[in-house]
């Protein structure tokens, strides 16, 4: 059976599920908001036990990439993205989950040649446009 890539298209439209915008909407701002908000919590709670702005923003960073990863790890992080869709995924917790969830899928092929090569299929490009971008933006700083 040949399809023209309109057909295709139409058939693909028919079989695929349908989504509630206005629910997948407000779910990925209820849940990206309570990440943010943990995050906000977390700087103000290592703020108050001493740490100046900088070292509250790293240590929060580094819990909230931590919790990502075990959450991935236990198999729970995939359930909270299935509810919260892309609300899960901007955050600095969804970088955390694409390299778990990639090292966790290829640790039986090896630490060398399964976790080390592929654990940044998912987040090397975030990675390599960051860095690039980040790389352009200080050359029109300097520029200017």
């Amino acid at each position: 059976m040949k399809m023209s890539g309109g057909e295709y298209r139409k058939f693909a439209e028919k079989a695929a599920p349908r989504s509630n915008m206005k629910r997948d909407l407000f779910r990925a701002f209820l849940s990206g908001g309570t990440i943010c908000t943990v995050g906000q919590s977390l700087i103000n709670l290592y703020n108050y036990v001493g740490f100046s702005g900088d070292d509250a923003s790293a240590l929060c960073s580094i819990t909230l990439i931590f919790i990502g990863a075990l959450l991935t790890g236990l198999g729970v992080y995939d359930d909270i993205a299935a509810f919260a869709g892309a609300g899960t995924l901007v955050p600095i917790t969804g970088f955390a989950n694409s390299v778990a969830a990639a090292a966790i899928e290829f640790k039986s092929e090896g630490f060398i040649t399964g976790t080390g090569t592929k654990m940044f299929v998912i987040a090397g490009p975030v990675i390599v446009y960051g860095i690039s971008a980040s790389i352009v933006y200080g050359l029109i700083l300097l520029l200017l």
